[in-house]
């Protein structure tokens, strides 16, 4: 029967990786009755041309919002760094990009598309590329990522970037406009409007989420942040950001290189959480300590065909396995990662228990504590290196972010780590994933 099961994951996965040309390239890839220590049930030859691989994924310091490092930095400048850093590190011919989707969320619509157009030009990039913004609330950037993988897959062009950029000292989360009353007819669409933090409360009350094992996750994440820092691990995905300071009293300007987080604080600890007070709800269990930071930064992710990335000697960092959104009720829209992980995971032909590393998004500890449990995850292999609650979610950008955490831990890791999941809520009531695999399998 065990075999029979195997034989009938293998066969899905050979499906799913086909590549869409003649029956001699489909003899490339092998069936291999490998254990799961490698993650799999499968082996793969190196070269499937149609693979959509990642060759870079970078991303600025997370930094405070309206007290931190960027609290002074323009969103088209902080763009603009690292897309340009992007270009630096790879040396690709910017002229040869196909398209630059930035996912973001807060600014309004048709100005935040003119700095991201904007921020392309200060990088370098020359005026036949084009670019586009996508919002899908906290999802936005790493729906970039997979807008980009599927064109490319399409055919549209060769070469494409996912990025995503909030600045949330300059953007606020209220709403404009006056609300249709005709909201007031339906529950669900009421529900589209909660306070995050009360959609946080929710899912605690609902699924029986305590103080303490919100507060208990919330230390984990700065432990492993600040772990992940002192390691040096940072390093190799940040791009630091000049940009300037300037004093609230004197109005004088610094000019300053940020290269790290600030939001991470090592010392946290249970007994300085339990002090603090609920933040939505009176005797809640939700609290600034255990939640998200409001932060401002940007990252950015440069994706090709698996020929095209051999054609230029560029290395494969990571290949695009899938991707899957999930809808959910709103009023616990914090447990979409809990439906959205086992779609994607399905989706690539594999089973929760081949993956090796998930960064899943902390907006809120109740909902991060709720989705680690509902699916039986380890906690050794859910957010290695800390989370939201630790170095902050500026929303646009966190899912390209977390590409950028995940595929460069992974490398590290080497064959201990073959694949790899993204995901996080989203608001109103979503959850995305995403499947990745590790470039190279040696």
């Amino acid at each position: 029967m065990e075999m029979e099961k195997l034989r009938i994951r293998q066969q899905v996965l050979l499906d799913h990786l086909r590549p869409m040309h003649s029956d001699e390239e489909s003899k490339h890839l092998v069936a291999s009755a490998c254990a799961a220590g490698d993650s799999a049930a499968y082996q793969r030859a190196g070269d499937f041309g149609d693979d959509i691989v990642i060759v870079a994924a970078y991303r600025t310091p997370i930094c405070k919002a309206k007290r931190g490092g960027f609290k002074d930095t323009y969103p088209d400048d902080l763009l603009a760094a690292v897309l340009k850093g992007l270009l630096e590190k790879t040396g690709i011919n910017p002229g040869e990009v196909g398209d630059i989707v930035v996912g973001t969320v807060l600014a309004p619509g048709s100005q935040r598309a003119s700095q991201c157009r904007m921020a392309s030009f200060y990088a370098g990039f020359p005026e036949t590329v084009p670019v586009k913004t996508v919002n899908r609330q906290c999802s936005s950037s790493l729906q970039a990522v997979a807008d980009v993988a599927a064109a490319i897959k399409a055919g549209f062009y060769d070469i494409g970037i996912g990025a995503g950029l909030e600045t949330m000292t300059i953007d606020s989360m209220a709403w404009a406009g006056p609300v249709n009353p005709r909201v007031e007819t339906h529950k669900q669409a009421q529900d589209c409007l909660l306070p995050m933090g009360i959609t946080s409360e929710n899912v605690a009350e609902r699924y029986g989420v305590t103080r303490h094992d919100q507060d208990q996750a919330a230390v984990e994440s700065h432990r492993h942040a600040a772990a992940a820092v002192a390691a040096g691990k940072f390093k190799d995905e940040i791009i630091p950001v000049e940009t300037k300071i300037v004093d609230p009293k004197t109005g004088e300007e610094k000019h300053v290189t940020i290269s790290a987080d600030d939001g991470i604080r090592p010392d946290t600890n249970l007994s300085i959480l339990a002090k603090l007070k609920p933040a939505f709800k009176e005797a809640g269990t939700t609290t600034a300590g255990n939640s998200s930071q409001v932060s401002d930064g940007a990252a950015a992710v440069l994706l090709m065909k698996r020929a095209v990335a051999i054609q230029k000697g560029l290395p494969i960092l990571g290949i695009f396995r899938s991707f899957a959104v999930a809808g959910i009720d709103p009023a616990v829209m914090g447990i979409g990662p809990s439906v959205a992980i086992p779609a994607a995971v399905k989706a690539a032909g594999l089973q929760t228990r081949d993956i090796d590393l998930f960064e899943i998004n902390e907006a809120f500890a109740s909902q991060y504590v709720y989705c680690v449990r509902k699916l039986e995850l380890d906690p050794e292999k859910v957010n290695v290196n800390g989370g939201a609650m630790a170095f902050g979610h500026p929303l646009g950008a966190t899912g390209a972010r977390c590409v950028a955490t995940l595929l460069h831990e992974m490398k590290r890791r080497g064959k201990d780590s073959r694949f790899g999941v993204i995901s996080m809520c989203i608001g109103t009531g979503m959850g995305a994933a995403a499947v990745f695999e590790r470039g190279s399998l040696e």
